[in-house]
């Protein structure tokens, strides 16, 4: 009875329902709806509700409600993958989001003080960036959704993404978010004028980097061509389709021809496939340029995702996907979630990954051109394109397919396409991306938008980039990670202070009066207690009752039975 009872009462309130809702809210930031300034604001609603709570324990209740409801929203495109075991992943990340809604509610509660406030616009955005980093472990399934990602489509705004990544636009956003609610909660007009000044600070803080830096100098100037065929259902057709539309690419002086993920339908590897690779090479030779393709490789029943360079006389590099799309390419934790197999279309078998992110050097008219070349789903990852600008990469490539997601999916499409934006921002390099099915995407060194091909396109996008130099570094590339480490320490720092302060005013509320700290009451030479006279009255002439002081009862419990 108890249990049920429990349960009842865990999903019987409206306010967490409101909450879950309210977690919904700022998904609409992203792609395809793509109401970005509804990312400078969107946490308020759901803020204002975690601040409501009436314990720190609901607060925390609240705040996984809310970050299960922002998952739910932004992971729906994995429902054909995960079925009804969606709402069971994203239940169990939401969890992430309950120190966040502690931190709302421990400093925004009323009444909001100065102190609190200042604290507010600094622990608040933390608590928000742990919880996002910390899903976006590849063991928790990725870094989709991340909330600044959401402002791709403005180069000012990602130039914060140049100075700490992607997490420093996320932390301006909660920075104007939390201004935002103290704007509307605060009494005094000093705390809201406050709140107003931090929001706008946030707000223009992208502006002011993009104003202060440049672009790096133009080192050379190449031509890629990113090879669209739509969708087609037969794999061999599609294949096809996209050596058609690469035939004639000599007249536009292409550097680089890159087609999409599987876009070839055999194992270029195998000997059986020895005549398919020779049209291939014939192609690059007629082109006077190298492709970029695809190829799903089976090895002892072993399946991996793998770019192949191709020239005129063979296969001149390789790449092996690394991180995988999670449940559909492979399942965290198999061994406990492998049931999902029974009730959705999540992989059969985990897909084996590559090694890790390395660059590729193409052969150009101009000269090597030293490119990262990334697959589908790791467009998401700010660290694998950062470590191939490490190894010298000019130019960062990414192939995808995406034809899971057509005929009802299409968010997901532009979502996906848009993190290339993001990511050049971050690296200071142009970025490529070339889908099978669409969308295929061309960004500048500062996330400025070049050519954005959508699914319904079919053909061969054409587009000439400025590279910088190899040397050229932004900070984030300098730097790495420093912001959500930050962010991390702040937490830490915050809960210590919430839990030393908690366990004082328990141990003030459960003290009996004229106990010091230290255990040891105070006594004058007559052996009464300080502040009490021999009779048992106080100094001041008020009675006093010796026996609660006696047995250790807090103030105001009856005396103990002897």
């Amino acid at each position: 009875m108890g249990f049920w009872r429990g349960l009842r009462h865990a999903f019987g309130q409206p306010l967490r329902y409101a909450t879950l809702v309210a977690g919904a809210l700022p998904a609409l930031a992203f792609p395809a709806p793509n109401l970005e300034f509804v990312a400078w604001f969107g946490l308020v609603p759901g803020m204002l509700l975690l601040r409501a709570s009436p314990s720190a324990r609901e607060a925390a209740v609240r705040g996984w409600w809310f970050g299960t409801g922002f998952l739910l929203a932004s992971l729906y495109w994995l429902a054909p993958n995960l079925g009804p075991g969606l709402l069971l992943v994203t239940a169990f990340i939401g969890v992430l989001w309950a120190g966040f809604g502690v931190a709302v509610r421990g400093l925004l509660r009323d009444p909001v003080t100065l102190g609190r406030a200042l604290a507010a616009l600094v622990v608040v955005p933390s608590s928000w960036l742990v919880a996002d980093w910390v899903r976006s472990w590849q063991g928790f399934g990725g870094p989709w959704s991340v909330y600044g990602a959401s402002q791709w489509q403005h180069p000012a705004v990602l130039a914060l993404a140049a100075l700490g990544g992607v997490w420093l636009v996320s932390f301006a956003l909660v920075v104007a978010n939390t201004g935002i609610l103290i704007l509307l909660v605060a009494r005094p007009v000093p705390l809201r004028l406050v709140g107003a000044a931090s929001a706008a600070i946030a707000i223009a803080a992208g502006p002011v980097a993009f104003a202060f830096t440049s672009a790096s100098p133009v080192s050379r100037t190449v031509t890629i061509a990113l090879v669209q065929p739509g969708v087609v259902h037969n794999p061999t057709l599609s294949a096809f389709a996209s050596e058609r539309l690469s035939a004639g690419l000599s007249r536009d002086h292409a550097d680089l021809i890159v087609w999409g993920e599987s876009s070839v339908a055999v194992d270029l590897s195998l000997p059986s496939s020895a005549p398919r690779l020779r049209r291939l090479e014939a192609l690059s030779a007629a082109d006077r340029a190298q492709l970029l393709v695809d190829q799903d490789s089976v090895v002892d029943g072993n399946h991996s995702k793998v770019a192949l360079l191709i020239g005129s006389n063979g296969i001149d590099g390789r790449y092996v996907k690394t991180r995988l799309v999670p449940f559909g390419e492979y399942i965290p934790f198999r061994q406990e979630l492998g049931w999902l197999t029974k009730i959705s279309k999540a992989a059969a078998q985990n897909m084996v990954p590559g090694t890790g992110a390395h660059v590729l050097t193409v052969t150009t008219p101009s000269g090597p051109l030293t490119i990262g070349v990334l697959i589908c789903f790791e467009s998401a990852f700010p660290d694998m394109s950062r470590v191939d600008t490490d190894q010298g990469a000019q130019l960062i490539v990414y192939q995808t397919s995406d034809s899971t997601w057509q005929a009802g999916w299409e968010w997901v499409q532009a979502q996906h396409a848009a993190l290339s934006a993001v990511r050049a921002a971050e690296t200071g390099r142009p970025v490529v991306q070339a889908a099978l099915t669409g969308d295929s995407v061309a960004f500048d060194d500062r996330g400025r938008l070049v050519v954005w091909k959508s699914s319904k396109f079919r053909g061969a996008a054409v587009v000439r980039l400025d590279l910088p130099p190899v040397s050229a570094r932004t900070l984030y590339d300098q730097w790495g990670d420093y912001v959500p480490w930050t962010a991390v320490v702040i937490a830490a720092l915050a809960a210590v202070i919430a839990v030393i302060r908690a366990d004082r005013r328990r141990i003030s509320r459960y003290r009996p009066a004229g106990l010091p700290w230290d255990g040891n009451p105070e006594r004058d030479r007559s052996g009464a207690a300080a502040g009490t006279a021999r009779d048992g009255t106080a100094r001041d002439g008020t009675a006093t009752s010796g026996s609660a002081l006696s047995d250790g009862s807090p103030a105001g419990a009856p005396p103990s039975e002897q």
